[in-house]
């Protein structure tokens, strides 16, 4: 018996759903999500302009992809999927995937082999498993001396000001060998870059700063990972300072801008689902699996865009060539092959290989120093503040968006 041939490519598929769905709650992707699914794996959505893109729900077909030659992530083809018309004005999403001043974007995310796997190999030798355990105990430390002046200073007090903001970047901050009492130089124009009014001259001041760190490290070295890309490829000229500039910027902005809200929304989600934060202050060894399910549940990056560079079969359907492609994470991370339990918070319940970490060449390089930094939070948090709660009703709690990244402006809590 022949096989069904794949189904018309988007532009043929009639009354496509709009996307992306706006979330009704900060710490959860919208409920339509689930209803995503109902058309297969594969299907279309219609974008702000009117165009129409495939949207990858099943798992198994978005890690499929994610591995896939045949699919780019370069912003400059014509039918890369943008989600916000407003992202057009912006340098970082202009200069995506190409080699131009900089801008974090340049590095890493906006980048095809053969220039991604240089730049990854570049940094792999300071984010395995074994270099990020090395850091344990300054992470321990970080997170004591937040959790301890939280305490000193009585409750109520904001968990995002008092814990959620400081300890990423403070870590990501020793990792890079960035110096963390620079923050209020470089923190506004991190901040400045999800904003499209304000992000070119965010990016201008990030990029300046960098240049003038990376000139005073040279004199002045440390162990940081800057301080390794300077020694062993910014001297020997294997890269530029502009090239390093860019990924230091990357790594700055994901390392702090994620984990920030991870520690944020999902102690809200844990204080909000009936049981959760008491689960893990009864057990604290289920705060690894836990991290894994907040970071399912949350699906803070909730899809990547990309584009077909060949013909691609997979799902029942027919990817053609220049098509744009949504990968959506918040749907695949609903997949029962994923989770048992798709709209339900379980931390006794961790799923089975979801893709909040991405998959494939751009799996986040950052994974084993963002979990091991999230086991100590939340171990901590559970640890020393056992009766946490929230200060103020969820539903009053201001929020607001860092590009894509959902997040709280603040998190009364009390104890």
């Amino acid at each position: 018996m022949a096989a069904p041939a794949p189904q018309a490519t988007p532009s043929t598929t009639p009354h496509p759903p709009s996307y992306p769905l706006p979330r009704e709650c900060p710490y959860r992707p919208s409920a339509g999500t689930a209803h995503l699914r109902d058309a297969g794996p594969v299907s279309t959505v219609r974008l702000y302009d009117g165009r129409t893109a495939w949207l990858v729900t099943g798992a198994a077909e978005a890690r499929a992809l994610l591995a896939d030659s045949r699919v780019s992530n370069r912003a400059d083809f014509p039918n890369y999927p943008v989600m916000d018309e407003r992202h057009l004005s912006m340098r970082a999403t202009r200069e995506m995937a190409r080699e131009e001043e900089g801008g974090f974007a340049a590095a890493l995310f906006g980048m095809d082999p053969p220039e991604h796997t240089r730049q990854r190999q570049l940094l792999l030798p300071r984010f395995t498993v074994r270099q990020v355990a090395a850091r344990r105990p300054a992470i321990q430390r970080i997170v004591d001396e937040h959790l301890d002046a939280m305490e000193a200073n009585g409750s109520p007090a904001d968990l995002v000001s008092a814990f959620a903001t400081p300890v990423p970047t403070m870590v990501v901050c020793t990792h890079l060998g960035v110096p963390y009492q620079d923050r209020t130089r470089f923190e506004p124009a991190v901040a400045g870059l999800f904003e499209p009014d304000r992000a070119d001259a965010a990016m201008a001041e990030l990029t300046a700063y960098l240049h003038q760190l990376i000139e005073t490290k040279q004199s002045e070295p440390g162990d940081g990972v800057i301080d390794h890309l300077i020694a062993n490829h910014l001297r020997p000229g294997a890269i530029d300072r502009a090239e390093l500039v860019a990924i230091a910027s990357a790594i700055l902005v994901a390392g702090t801008v994620t984990t920030s809200s991870a520690i944020a929304l999902g102690t809200l989600a844990l204080l909000t689902a009936p049981g959760q934060y008491t689960a893990l202050v009864d057990n604290p060894d289920l705060v690894p699996g836990a991290v894994n399910e907040i970071l399912r549940y949350l699906s803070l990056v909730e899809q990547l865009a990309r584009v077909a560079t060949e013909d691609i079969e997979i799902g029942g359907k027919l990817i053609r060539a220049g098509d744009g492609i949504i990968v959506s994470f918040a749907a695949g991370n609903l997949d029962p092959n994923v989770t048992t339990h798709p709209d339900r918070l379980d931390v006794a319940l961790p799923p089975t290989n979801h893709l909040a970490f991405s998959h494939g060449i751009h799996h986040c390089i950052g994974q084993n120093l963002a979990l091991l930094e999230l086991d100590i939070a939340f171990r901590a948090l559970v640890s020393r503040f056992p009766t946490l709660r929230l200060a103020v009703p969820a539903e009053q709690l201001p929020t607001y968006f860092a590009g894509d990244v959902p997040r709280l402006a603040c998190l009364p809590v009390t104890w």
